[in-house]
């Protein structure tokens, strides 16, 4: 069905963005018209303000609105370890745990030679500058396991383990509360070799 030219426009909009389908953004695009005028004002002024303010961290690549994010300025964090992830989202999935006390350092990506992503397009020089201080002793590999992600990770960790840095990777394998007939082989192959004493 076509609407309306700007609700049409709207909708258009909202299904640019990642994971939103049509029938959702026709719903966004009504909520938007659902909003009295200073509402509409606010979230137009909050994704404006997101574009405008937000930049990677000199340091890190993570997203801040200062020069250093948050987790680089604080002068609490272990500076001998740095995890190694591929974006932003990684950092607040790692935050969330709590438990994690290191660095960060954003790839802003994967090696994928089928999207044309080489390891110059990644921040992996910035990386080694950031070893080359002698400060850190751990990298933590934190990228998905898939083709991708492990490409990346077997790069990172060839150029680094002769710089005498202990290089370790993200144990993964079968989710809380999932049966083991349903997990595939390498879950299955995951779990056996990040398995530990209990």
């Amino acid at each position: 069905m076509e609407y309306v030219l700007p609700l049409q426009r709207l909708i258009e909009k909202f299904c640019t963005l990642r994971g939103v389908g049509y029938k959702t953004a026709v719903r966004y695009a009504f909520s938007v018209l659902d909003m009295d005028e200073q509402d509409a004002v606010e979230f137009a002024e909050a994704i404006l303000s997101a574009k405008r303010d937000i930049h990677p961290c000199k340091i890190c690549g993570n997203l801040s609105d200062s020069d250093s994010c948050s987790i680089c300025s604080d002068n609490s964090r272990d500076r001998s370890v740095i995890c190694v992830v591929e974006d932003s989202r990684a950092v607040t999935a790692i935050e969330k745990v709590k438990e994690y006390k290191g660095l960060y350092h954003v790839l802003n990506g994967v090696i994928s030679p089928v999207n044309n992503i080489g390891p110059e397009q990644l921040r992996i020089k910035e990386l080694l500058d950031r070893i080359g201080t002698g400060e850190v002793r751990e990298l933590i590999i934190a990228t998905n396991p898939n083709i991708e992600g492990e490409t990346t990770a077997m790069y990172i960790s060839k150029l680094v383990t002769p710089l005498n840095i202990k290089v370790t990777r993200l144990a993964y394998g079968v989710p809380v509360g999932a049966d083991l007939e349903y997990a595939d082989e390498m879950t299955l192959m995951r779990a056996l070799d990040g398995r530990r004493q209990i």
